[in-house]
């Protein structure tokens, strides 16, 4: 994802309106941290207020939903995996431009230059493919690192404890080392079957 944000000072793309029939674009608009949803919201609002509905596609705040253990407890929640940022899909042009930029709590678009920059396609296919993963399958909000000492919580070493052997983030799986009978036996276990002792 481009990280170089435009200065305060940006100013409007210098482009004619654009057909009604622009092809409709994915950027990046940065936040105030802790105000993305307002600001899709308030963003949806003011298109509507303006006519705008048809120069703009789909707006998300990318999220995931969690898995964290509290209290001894596992509890899911929804975490935003890009804070501060918004994705919305338009037809950019010089009213398009202000509508975003004067959004309260916005605070610019990613992209270098003095114009907006539009993600690659390549990028927005792993985002959206991320925010659908993370809706079907929670992720565990937990690092785990080799040679942390974690307790089973499920499954048939229910109550066991071992030492992380190796991390695959990936799969979200553990090989955690478990003495059993007095012998060193690697169990291969998913991050939601262990907490950190």
């Amino acid at each position: 994802m481009p990280e170089e944000l435009n200065s305060p000072t940006e100013h409007a793309p210098d482009s004619a309106p654009a057909p009604a029939g622009q092809e409709k674009l994915w950027y990046i608009i940065h936040t105030y941290s802790g105000f993305e949803r307002k600001v899709a919201e308030g963003l949806k609002n003011r298109i509507q207020a303006f006519g705008l509905s048809d120069r703009f596609g789909e707006i998300l705040v990318p999220t995931e939903e969690v898995i964290e253990h509290r209290g001894g407890k596992k509890v899911q929640s929804t975490r935003m995996f890009y804070p501060g940022y918004v994705l919305v899909q338009m037809a950019m042009n010089d009213e398009v431009w202000h509508l975003v930029k004067n959004t309260p709590r916005v605070t610019g678009f990613v992209g270098s230059g003095s114009s907006p920059t539009p993600i690659p396609e390549n990028e927005v296919q792993e985002i959206l493919q991320r925010i659908q993963l993370g809706g079907e399958r929670p992720r565990l909000r937990v690092r785990f690192e080799k040679n942390e000492t974690v307790k089973i919580t499920e499954g048939p070493f229910a109550s066991f404890s071992g030492v992380v052997d190796e991390v695959n983030e990936e799969r979200e799986t553990l090989k955690v080392m478990v003495t059993i009978f007095g012998r060193q036996t690697p169990v291969e276990l998913e991050f939601q079957q262990v907490e950190k002792l």
